[in-house]
């Protein structure tokens, strides 16, 4: 049996914060990892791209919808000639997304695995789980009597089942096409500690699935994005950027921009250094000029 311990998200971020401060860190030499600059943008635009070029990105991240390897082929020619990068393609867990990623340049896409709905569920900062190793299947999701909550682990169950049967059958095409399968958190109520996360994506036990983590969509569980990024270590494939805001009571929040919430950017600069993460940092968000957003995430690049 693995438990996932209950952590306080602001104790733990405020500690690793000080501990990178009484080291000089951010006064330190540069970090050994490399980290590069991304948008996600949906459709991919001619006028989009070069902007972000201008202000900065190196690479965007494209939804995939229906187009087809010979459409992304095109897209291809014109982005490399602007600089920039489709590094990643947004829905593209299927044979055609995985090969439309390929045409496009990208080594990677990003898939939602289960979800569960409709239950009754513990709040964000009541889960304390369990779950069986063999299996991947929940035990129990918060200390005590677990009657209340047994529809949502049996769902939970089911879907970790089915999540896994999907994901099996795209290794042979992401092995093909060289593209990963990078499995994502997000607002679905599945998987919402990392250690169960980190336990499905190995389960695969494939160089062609790997973890995507969105910085932001689980800091209301109040375990630090930092931990998270340790757990997966170097099961880590990509990196979305959002913040989140807790409030006052550390009981939810609301999303806002990056370094605007609670998360701890030094301290989670340092984790993907101390997991050894070279690659992407794709921002996630909109309502800000693209030349703010480039000078946020160098700001988090920098480690401040």
């Amino acid at each position: 049996m693995t438990r996932i311990s209950r952590r306080e998200f602001v104790i733990g971020s405020a500690a690793a914060g000080a501990g990178l401060i009484v080291a000089g860190r951010l006064n330190a030499a540069p970090f050994k990892t490399t980290l590069k600059k991304a948008m996600y943008i949906g459709e991919p635009k001619e006028d989009t791209c070069k902007a972000l070029k201008d202000a900065g990105f190196e690479g965007v991240e494209v939804r995939a919808g229906k187009t087809t390897p010979e459409q992304a082929g095109a897209i291809r020619e014109w982005a490399e000639k602007i600089g920039i990068r489709i590094h990643s393609v947004m829905g593209g867990g299927s044979p055609n997304g995985l090969r439309a990623a390929a045409a496009f340049g990208a080594d990677a896409v990003l898939h939602v695995p289960g979800g569960v709905g409709g239950v009754p569920m513990p709040d964000p900062w009541e889960y304390d789980i369990d779950f069986d190793e063999a299996s991947g299947h929940l035990t129990r999701v918060v200390k005590g009597d677990n009657e209340k909550y047994k529809a949502y682990i049996d769902a939970h169950n089911r879907s970790m089942d089915s999540a896994r049967e999907r994901v099996k059958k795209l290794i042979p095409v992401a092995e093909e096409t060289k593209v990963v399968i990078a499995l994502e958190n997000v607002w679905n109520n599945f998987c919402v500690k990392p250690s169960i996360f980190k336990w499905m994506v190995a389960s695969f036990n494939s160089p062609w699935v790997k973890a995507y983590f969105d910085v932001g969509n689980h800091v209301k569980y109040l375990t630090p994005p930092e931990a998270w990024i340790r757990e997966f270590g170097p099961l880590l494939g990509r990196v979305h950027i959002k913040d989140f805001k807790l409030n006052p009571d550390n009981h939810g929040g609301r999303f806002v921009h990056p370094r605007d919430g609670s998360i701890h950017w030094p301290a989670v600069r340092q984790a993907f250094d101390d997991v050894g993460y070279n690659g992407w940092l794709t921002i996630e968000d909109g309502g800000l000029p693209y030349p703010e957003f480039s000078r946020r995430l160098d700001r988090i690049i920098a480690g401040q």
